[in-house]
């Protein structure tokens, strides 16, 4: 377990951000309800009993659901019903999310009842809050939504905990819903009206999976700059290609970001080259890498700006204005907004790891590689060296072609036709991580390469940046002097690569934009 953030962060619905989202996923900082979200939490609720005192038929209150939404439910039978909901719902199929995905569900889920909008009782939301920050983590199989009245069957599974049935991990033991309840000393709750459809109907799973994707990918980003940079100098790339003259007029922001990257990273170095030294100009694997990360840093930009909005939406329905005294039947659950992002956040992973390889080859290959002995061994015929790591490298990279296909092109109309466009988002968020986890195994396969050829060519040669990542990965991963077994390696690289904060050293360094 990482080291717990003693920090508190602090719900108000509209306020939460990306960074948050993950210290309290994955570094188990605590929350706490804001007074302001509580008051409104408090007048929505009011609000909604008074409305059920006056027999108004509302969908969700005294409706049944989807098709069902002409149904009039008597008062007698609203507990019932919201019982009978989560429990008909939850039918997930798979294996369970990790817990990071679960805590971020359930924080994400919080953040957008607290809002204010949902009709939803106070106490419920606080035993969310006290499951979060007590360890209580609900078993939520990962497929079943189809992201569009939100995420149905993944989110009944996480309310099952809640009255007591279903499973839960609580200190990472895996268990009895009501049991994990009362290891941490909370009891579970009765839903009354509206609460089960308010817990349910929303874009949580999806945004969850999707937040802590994006964040690695930010990160994924800054890698690729410097995996590149030492790419380049085991390649005697040419130097011009990064001057900022070129990239100045054609501004695209994150062209410029990374040919500042890649050129500060090399700064100082006496292995790349000038223009026309030893050649005009290289491949584009080397040269257009400005063009080509760059693309993917706007890019995911734009992810994270649609996932921030989202993380402070309210997504489910129907939303209860209790000042305009209205209550609206609208589509703020369905998750179009973050299945486009996500399929976007997929191929903007998947052309990272894309060009890397080709760097990779480059490397490797004798007749491209300047020099480097082939596939960077000493002893090229008896051992093979890097070979299969390259092999390696391109079968991931085939691979999130593959998943790169995007998912919100897709609809399958369900509940009686009533819901007959979906949007597939909890799927393509959950494709867009899987193509950001081999991602990770792409760079660290050129980053082991470009420590490898930086060895050869005189690891003194680099420059200050590029130097800082060869002594990190030296650290970690010795000269690969004899063939041995290197997924382990790679496996180390890539968890280095993805911990917190690990390239602030260097950022302290050299300029970087990060």
């Amino acid at each position: 377990m990482p080291e717990i953030d003693n920090q508190t962060v602090m719900i108000r619905g509209n306020t939460l951000t990306i960074e948050e989202v993950v210290k309290v996923a994955r570094y188990y900082r605590m929350v706490d309800l804001s007074e302001e979200s509580c008051r409104k939490v408090d007048r929505t609720r009011q609000y909604v009993e008074k409305l059920l005192l006056e027999k108004k038929v509302v969908y969700g209150l005294t409706t049944g659901f989807g098709k069902f939404s002409d149904t009039y439910i008597s008062p007698e039978d609203t507990k019932q019903l919201q019982l009978n909901l989560i429990r008909s719902h939850c039918c997930g199929i798979g294996e369970p999310f990790p817990e990071e995905v679960v805590r971020a569900i359930l924080l994400l889920r919080i953040n957008a009842l607290s809002l204010g909008y949902s009709g939803i009782r106070l106490e419920v939301i606080r035993l969310m809050v006290e499951m979060l920050n007590r360890g209580v983590v609900p078993v939520i199989p990962e497929k079943g939504s189809l992201g569009a009245s939100g995420d149905l069957a993944p989110l009944s599974h996480m309310v099952l905990v809640l009255i007591g049935e279903g499973e839960a991990y609580y200190q990472s033991i895996r268990m009895p819903g009501a049991q994990a309840l009362s290891k941490a000393g909370l009891a579970p709750i009765v839903l009354a009206a509206k609460e089960g459809l308010a817990l349910i109907n929303g874009t949580q799973v999806m945004t969850a999976v999707g937040t802590l994707a994006c964040r690695d990918a930010l990160n994924l980003a800054n890698w690729a700059d410097c995996t590149a940079a030492l790419s380049c100098e085991a390649l005697r790339a040419v130097r011009d290609a990064f001057d900022p003259a070129t990239h100045a007029v054609r501004p695209h922001q994150g062209q410029r970001q990374a040919a500042d990257n890649i050129r500060n990273l090399t700064a100082g170095s006496k292995l790349m080259t000038n223009q026309g030294e030893v050649r005009v100009q290289d491949a584009y694997s080397l040269r257009c890498a400005p063009q080509v990360h760059g693309a993917s840093r706007d890019a995911l930009a734009y992810i994270a700006e649609k996932l921030e909005i989202e993380i402070n939406s309210a997504t489910d329905n129907p939303l209860i204005f209790a000042d305009e005294d209205k209550v609206i039947s609208g589509g703020n659950f369905h998750g179009q907004p973050v299945a486009l992002p996500m399929d976007h956040l997929s191929i903007s992973a998947a052309e990272l790891a894309d060009i890397a390889e080709r760097r990779i080859e480059r490397m490797v290959n004798p007749q491209l590689n300047e020099g480097l002995p082939p596939f960077l061994t000493k002893n090229g015929g008896l051992q093979s060296g890097f070979m299969i790591a390259q092999y390696a490298a391109a079968s991931v990279v085939s691979e999130n072609k593959s998943l790169a296909h995007p998912a919100s092109v897709d609809s399958i109309p369900s509940s009686g036709n009533q819901e007959d466009h979906v949007s597939m988002g909890t799927i393509a968020a959950r494709k867009a991580k899987q193509i950001v986890d081999n991602a990770y195994a792409v760079l660290a396969i050129e980053l082991l390469c470009g420590a490898q050829a930086a060895d050869f060519r005189g690891p003194q040669l680099l420059g200050a940046g590029t130097k800082w990542l060869y002594d990190r990965c030296r650290e970690l991963v010795p000269f690969v002097d004899g063939d041995r077994v290197l997924s382990g390696d790679f496996a180390t690289i890539a968890e280095w690569m993805k911990e917190a904060d690990v390239l602030e050293e260097l950022f302290a360094l050299v300029p970087f934009h990060s």
